[in-house]
């Protein structure tokens, strides 16, 4: 199968596409009444200045009255690119969008992520873009918050447990992330007990089968390389910590 996110959005009953002069929005039809004040809102945190959530800033809460609150990432580059072009992309497949069609097929496949609400393209050009992916908003905090924040072994030692878990599932419904680290798991409670979400699928690619060794050990690296540069003492990671991240 080549992977979804090199394929362009396909029509799923669930969202609808509106096309508002340059901007292209999908949107799950459950905020479709919301379009405009989503449109607007868009707009408004593409021109601010302010630093938003995340890993790269990017990422802001976007309130609806009388419906879900979501989460709208801006695309931004990472890298030495960021300093040129900080936000604006090329190409003819806005990556919103194919992420939208890999994060859709990945929480029907039962991968456990943030629910996919949409995303909007504004074009600037022919292959010019910049864009932006919504989620439903999640109660919780970041793999890396939580580990600073809460200070019982046991507990760390359970979401620990509930992380290895997601991502073992995510590789064996055949998702590939690319971009595994501390800051794009999220943990949540769930009852009494804690559940652990996969963020930012940006980067993602899908297949029709569980994932192959060398694929696991990818994003298996890419996780602990994430846990030794935020904590290179091993303060809040130890080898214990590391054992249970270690899913290659």
């Amino acid at each position: 199968m080549r992977p979804q996110a090199q394929i362009e959005w396909k029509a799923d009953r669930n969202f609808a596409r509106l096309v508002l002069g340059r901007r292209v929005l999908v949107l799950h039809r459950a905020i479709l009444r919301h379009a405009p004040t989503i449109a607007a809102s868009l707009r408004a945190m593409a021109l601010s200045k302010e630093a938003g959530l995340g890993n790269r800033a990017s990422a802001r809460r976007l309130r609806l009255d009388g419906g879900p609150e979501l989460i709208a990432r801006q695309a931004r580059r990472g890298g030495v690119a960021r300093f040129l072009l900080t936000d604006t992309f090329f190409g003819i497949t806005p990556r919103p969008l194919a992420e939208l069609t890999v994060a859709t097929e990945a929480r029907r496949r039962g991968i456990p992520i943030a629910e996919p609400m949409g995303a909007m393209v504004q074009w600037v050009a022919p292959g010019v873009y910049r864009g932006f992916f919504l989620s439903r908003a999640i109660p919780g905090m970041t793999m890396w918050e939580f580990a600073r924040t809460d200070d019982d072994p046991l507990v760390l030692k359970h979401v620990l447990t509930a992380a290895r878990a997601s991502v073992v599932t995510m590789h064996d419904k055949g998702l590939f992330h690319a971009d595994l680290n501390l800051h794009n798991l999220m943990v949540t409670q769930r009852g009494e007990s804690f559940a652990v979400l996969i963020l930012d699928l940006d980067k993602a690619r899908l297949y029709d089968g569980s994932l192959r060794p060398a694929l696991r050990r990818a994003n298996a690296r890419r996780l602990l390389r994430s846990v030794r540069k935020l904590d290179p003492a091993g303060r809040y990671f130890d080898d214990a910590a590391l054992a249970i991240l270690d899913v290659s």
